[in-house]
């Protein structure tokens, strides 16, 4: 967690637990609790999917919901890769439309006549 707005969001959510959570007590149904949760998601996946999984689990937090243990999931794994001219041109289907290619031009369907 490194950039500005993720830390203010953190900043602003351990406050809420140093001055208002301690007011009612323990009421969460899920563990770890709501704050806590959002504090580890701003962390782990930045400020706005952090903050979509922190907003979900609020919306979760009823009299409906059993509650239970509710872990925030793990970092999504990106698989990037080297993105070189030869790789691209190599994927690609061939442009049908140059003159180059085995057709000048491309058909169209026709409906068969009545």
């Amino acid at each position: 967690m490194s950039s500005l707005p993720a830390r203010a969001v953190v900043a602003a959510l351990r406050l809420y637990q140093r001055l208002v959570s301690p007011l009612y007590g323990p009421t969460c149904r899920f563990y770890p609790s709501c704050s806590q949760y959002a504090v580890v998601a701003v962390q782990r996946h930045g400020v706005l999917r952090g903050g979509r999984l922190a907003a979900w689990r609020l919306l979760r937090c009823n009299p409906w919901n059993p509650g239970g243990v509710d872990d925030v999931p793990p970092p999504r794994e990106h698989a990037h890769r080297d993105h070189s001219a030869s790789d691209y041109s190599a994927s690609r289907p061939p442009n049908r439309l140059t003159p180059n290619s085995s057709t000048t031009e491309p058909t169209r369907a026709t409906r068969p006549s009545d």
